[in-house]
């Protein structure tokens, strides 16, 4: 993934990762949560433990089914933002919708971004796709990667659908294929 060792590492995008998410008869319950949850726990200790920059979003859209003054929309415990690590709540799918991730993302000379978490078909597809318009090159990580499940009978094939629409705008890879490669640069 780096080129050479004077490329500033890739910033890990931690995608709304929020109680909501987990919490059984929620309208965005997702079903593979925990095991989603702990592939994404699995990346962050590789780039905390590497001082690598990590980013969290929260939704905290006003919509009637999301109360943004619920506990539901706190972080999962043990994937909370860490002292140094940047946060950005953005209203509408995608992080764009912060002016503050905006100014960020123009600001720094590095916008190669690892895209982690849930919102899958909200938040992730969006952030990819505005981050495509702007030049900034995103990764989506599909094993740590879930969205809510759909209105139809076939979740793995919506999933794969969603993930087969951000193709178009970024690169897809496995966890396992971002450690390999990022474990290379890690010494």
């Amino acid at each position: 993934m780096l080129v050479s060792m004077h490329d500033d590492p890739p910033i890990l995008v931690c995608a709304d990762l929020q109680v909501e998410y987990l919490t059984p008869g929620r309208r965005h319950v997702i079903r593979d949560g925990d095991a989603t949850t702990a592939r994404c726990l699995e990346l962050l200790t590789l780039w905390r433990s590497n001082l690598w920059p990590v980013m969290h979003l929260k939704r905290i859209a006003q919509a009637a089914w999301f109360n943004p003054s619920s506990r539901l929309t706190d972080w999962i415990a043990e994937t909370r933002p860490q002292p140094g690590e940047m946060t950005f709540e953005h209203p509408l799918p995608s992080a764009y919708s912060s002016s503050r991730f905006v100014g960020h993302m123009s600001a720094i000379r590095t916008t190669r971004c690892i895209l982690i978490g849930f919102s899958l078909d909200e938040t992730i597809l969006a952030t990819a796709v505005e981050g495509f318009h702007r030049s900034h090159r995103y990764h989506v990580i599909t094993d740590a990667v879930a969205c809510r499940q759909p209105g139809t009978d076939d979740a793995a094939a919506y999933r794969h659908a969603v993930v087969d629409v951000i193709a178009n705008f970024a690169t897809i890879q496995s966890s396992a294929e971002l450690i390999r490669t990022s474990g290379a640069v890690a010494v």
